[in-house]
């Protein structure tokens, strides 16, 4: 997996320059990581990645059609130490939360809690688009239920007329 350790040291070894992720990163990494049974029609799936870094998120949710809550997420993010503790931080902050406040989570949220540079906002975006492709996956399985269930066109048969 990756490591998290300083990725830059000065060219002399008595002043070390490093850079390094800070405590809220490394709080946040590698939580939640897995998939979930994506043949579910509880679950949602959103896939986004970003082809100029090569950062790729696939993030689950499962939601309880009762209460419309998510009750577990899951996520397999291929990229840097920000792309997975965004990615992981999100799992955590929807938990529990329904869609309509889920799909309002912004990448700023994201970016301020793990006090991301400039250079890395691009994970918190694809985080957000993650959310937002994952809810839109579920949403659509929802309305193909329903309309698989209400759809009966074509379903109809004559009776037979009595004697």
């Amino acid at each position: 997996m990756f490591s998290l350790r300083p990725i830059a040291r000065a060219a002399s070894s008595r002043t070390p320059l490093t850079r390094a992720f800070g405590p809220q990163t490394r709080s946040y990494h590698e939580k939640d990581i897995g998939s979930l049974d994506r043949k579910s029609n509880s679950v949602g799936s959103g896939l986004v990645g970003a082809p100029a870094c090569g950062d790729v998120i696939r993030l689950d949710i499962q939601v309880d059609e009762a209460t419309g809550k998510i009750v577990d997420t899951k996520f397999k993010t291929f990229g840097c130490g920000s792309a997975i503790a965004s990615s992981s931080y999100l799992t955590t902050l929807i938990k529990g939360k329904t869609l309509e406040d889920a799909a309002k989570i912004k990448n700023t949220d994201i970016a301020h809690e793990l006090c991301l540079p400039p250079v890395k906002l691009h994970c918190s975006l694809l985080a957000e688009d993650a959310i937002k492709a994952a809810i839109s996956n579920y949403q659509s399985k929802r309305a193909s239920i329903g309309a698989a269930a209400t759809n009966l066109a074509g379903t109809a048969k004559a009776f037979a007329k009595e004697a």
